[in-house]
């Protein structure tokens, strides 16, 4: 077995402490990772704090790690010692099932195994990116372009798939109008994203305090959702939202702002149950989706995107000793954009 550094979490009321954790010796097609960095996602305080159900304490979050190959098992033929590389949300799933043989393996009919909070095939719990070091398999491993830096990739592993994998789907592009509800670690990768790939954008949040960010970052418009009049003005308006907000919001009066055939796309993932009018639905053939990630292939298109179009994340570097004041800041929407944990604090 491997020891790890980490932080990890005693309760859903417990502050995060430094604690030592086991990684598994590498079979054949594995590969060990030394993390750099670890970003912080809003899901990580969901689940640390057992907002999305039972947990099993002590707990290691972190699904956006950027880090360095330092050994491979015997079989392994995707990596070497030395590449820069990335894992997400999830590092296996059961490979045979008709959503994994298409490359959704997000979607595995039999449930893919997540990054921490899982139990993996060995039976053995699932620990994630607030460490120094992980044990992946290969195929769950993606590879890091040479012109991102590991810093700013370590967001792009969750944030940037989580947004990429629906604009993909639904078609943004060119003759498309798009909106983003909210303008915080998901909301602004969506925005870069959807200005690369030629819709035009539209970002939706509570105020105008990031208006300025949003236009730098390639938004052509801005509204405040606190003024009525955003909703009168642009009703019937978009082809495609993106709601990134974890929080309950009005659906119904999103559902307004989508056209004949629009589609409202959930990401953001709220403790709460949403509720709608299915009435705002069928007069406009309207759809309500929700989306996760994306498959591995897909993300390995989205890192390759990014780094064609120069798409990063806006980050906040931070030591290991601040993760409990940085959950704290993302509740209270204080970072611009994301937090990375520089793992050589831990």
């Amino acid at each position: 077995m491997i020891t790890a550094k980490a932080r990890a979490v005693d309760g859903p009321d417990k502050p995060f402490r430094a604690a030592e954790i086991k990684r598994r010796d590498l079979d054949l097609h594995d590969v060990l990772i030394e993390i750099k960095y670890a970003g912080i996602c809003h899901s990580d305080i969901h689940t640390a704090r057992g907002e999305w159900g039972p947990v099993n304490y002590p707990l290691v979050p972190g699904h956006e790690i950027a880090g360095i190959v330092t050994a491979v098992g015997p079989n392994v033929t995707k990596y070497k010692v030395g590449d820069r590389v990335g894992v997400g949300c999830m590092v296996d799933s059961c490979g045979e099932c008709e959503n994994c043989r298409k490359g959704e393996e997000q979607y595995c009919l039999k449930g893919n195994i997540q990054t921490y909070a899982g139990v993996d095939k060995y039976g053995e719990p699932t620990q994630g990116g607030y460490s120094t070091h992980i044990v992946v398999q290969e195929d769950f491993v993606l590879r890091i372009p040479d012109n991102i830096e590991l810093d700013v990739a370590a967001p792009l592993l969750c944030a940037g798939i989580t947004t990429y994998s629906p604009l993909n789907h639904w078609g943004a592009g060119p003759g498309k109008k798009v909106a983003v509800v909210g303008m915080g670690g998901l909301g602004h990768m969506a925005v870069q994203i959807a200005h690369a790939m030629g819709a035009e954008v539209t970002v939706l949040s509570q105020t105008l305090k990031k208006r300025e960010d949003g236009l730098k970052l390639g938004a052509d418009n801005y509204y405040a959702t606190s003024d009525p009049e955003t909703f009168e003005k642009l009703a019937g308006t978009f082809d495609l939202i993106i709601n990134t907000v974890s929080a309950k919001i009005d659906l119904n009066a999103y559902l307004g702002l989508v056209t004949l055939d629009g589609t409202v796309v959930n990401v953001g993932a709220p403790a709460e149950p949403l509720s709608l009018n299915v009435m705002n639905l069928i007069g406009h053939r309207r759809s309500f989706a929700g989306s996760m990630i994306g498959g591995i292939r897909e993300t390995q298109e989205m890192l390759d995107f990014c780094a064609e179009h120069n798409i990063v994340p806006k980050i906040e570097v931070i030591s290991a000793d601040q993760i409990d004041e940085a959950y704290e800041r993302v509740l209270a929407s204080d970072v611009k954009y994301r937090f990375v944990i520089d793992t050589s604090t831990i």
